[in-house]
């Protein structure tokens, strides 16, 4: 098992009320799997983390990338919009 912090941003963090999330997670999971938990834990904004991406030390990663226990940041970034 690996503990993981992860970053919160935008509308996520405002709905939430939290900079960061603390998740459990099987050891060698996938961004995915790392996004599903977080949903999990927050279900009030589920379907905005479920089309929200992970960056890990501020590059986006794969859906299907292994996430090992990193030394530097995880972050969910949520889509943005604007003009």
């Amino acid at each position: 098992m690996m503990q993981l912090r992860v970053l919160l941003f935008a509308g996520v963090r405002a709905s939430v009320g939290a900079d960061y999330v603390d998740i459990s997670l099987d050891d060698h999971s996938t961004a995915s799997q790392v996004i599903a938990a977080i949903a999990s834990k927050c279900p009030d904004v589920a379907e905005l983390i479920q089309i929200s991406r992970l960056a890990v030390d501020g590059s986006y990663v794969a859906a299907d990338q292994v996430i090992c226990q990193p030394d530097g940041d995880v972050a969910l970034i949520p889509p943005v919009s604007g003009g």
